[in-house]
């Protein structure tokens, strides 16, 4: 375990460095510049210029990447290159509601995605299995913002039950907020990961290990949560550090319908005003969280995966 945890920690390392490079080429890609936006369309070539120059956007792009690097040592993302503030400061403001967020879809995801993966393992090829396997493919086969829009139009403005939106709302203070896109992200991401499980346990189940049990006498809850479902729960690991990357995709688009003043709509509105510096702080934190959560979940994994021990006589 301790080899194989430095070997995977070292390969993280390497994608983290990977991410910084192709962080900074890209946001160099982008069209246009923060210069444009700031000026707007009646600006002159010489006034682009001019604030160009201030903004340092005309240095080379070599010595750019160098300053960059040399601030995120120190912890300096840079300054918005539209609104003059630090970085890290508007990230961390947005950061709070798109944590909460997140963390309120894992909180239902992963037990309902035990749950139905659960069922449908033990009970592989019934009605049940097959029902709740036809329910979570068609969720996940609607794109975010169709689904968003449906439960918007059915449970907010026909119905009333719930708000449409969480604009100028603490998400903590009214958590009925935060239903509709929790269902909406949940919807998303509970197929794959359920039927991970699913296939997980099911195979399990038909084992010669699971046979010797229940020859044992052992009941055959003890023998599915006890002894099957921790066999079957290592790809699952892996699947739903998966999930939590689609879980940052979706944040994106649920909370610009939603209207939640988090790290995707701050992203959003980075690369609509081509403000690179606060673009690169976006993508570095996304990458950071799929990274350690890709990380985590490989060290997890490894855990429950059964393996043979040798034994010297």
């Amino acid at each position: 375990m301790p080899g194989y945890a430095l070997r995977r920690l070292g390969f993280a390392v390497l994608q983290a460095l990977f991410v910084l490079v192709a962080t900074f080429a890209v946001t160099a890609l982008l069209p246009g510049d923060a210069a444009s936006v700031v000026l707007g369309e009646r600006a002159t070539d010489e006034q682009v210029a001019t604030v160009r120059h201030q903004l340092a956007l005309d240095q080379p792009l070599l010595d750019r990447f160098g300053r960059w690097l040399s601030g995120l040592v120190t912890g300096d993302l840079g300054r918005s290159l539209v609104t003059g503030a630090p970085v890290t400061d508007e990230i961390m403001r947005r950061f709070g509601a798109t944590a909460v967020l997140a963390g309120a879809t894992l909180l239902v995801l992963v037990p309902l995605a035990l749950g139905v993966g659960l069922i449908c393992g033990v009970r592989e090829g019934s009605r049940t299995d097959r029902v709740l396997t036809a329910v979570t493919v068609f969720l996940h086969s609607i794109p975010e913002f169709v689904l968003g829009l449906l439960l918007v139009a059915g449970f907010a403005v026909y119905t009333g039950l719930l708000p449409a939106t969480a604009a100028g709302t603490d998400l903590t203070a009214r958590p009925e907020v935060l239903v509709l896109p929790v269902f909406v992200l949940v919807a998303r991401q509970l197929c794959d990961v359920a039927r991970q499980i699913r296939v997980g346990v099911a195979e399990q189940t038909r084992g010669q290990v699971a046979e010797h049990l229940r020859l044992l006498g052992l009941p055959e809850r003890t023998v599915v949560l006890k002894h099957l479902l921790p066999a079957a729960a290592a790809p699952a690991v892996q699947q739903l550090a998966r999930a939590v990357e689609g879980l940052l995709t979706g944040t994106v688009i649920v909370e610009s319908l939603f209207a939640i003043t988090g790290m995707g709509t701050g992203f959003v509105e980075a690369v609509q005003n081509r403000d690179i510096p606060q673009v690169q702080g976006y993508v570095l934190v996304f990458a950071g969280v799929v990274v350690l959560g890709n990380l985590a979940a490989d060290l997890v994994a490894h855990r429950l995966t059964p393996r043979r021990e040798l034994v010297t006589w």
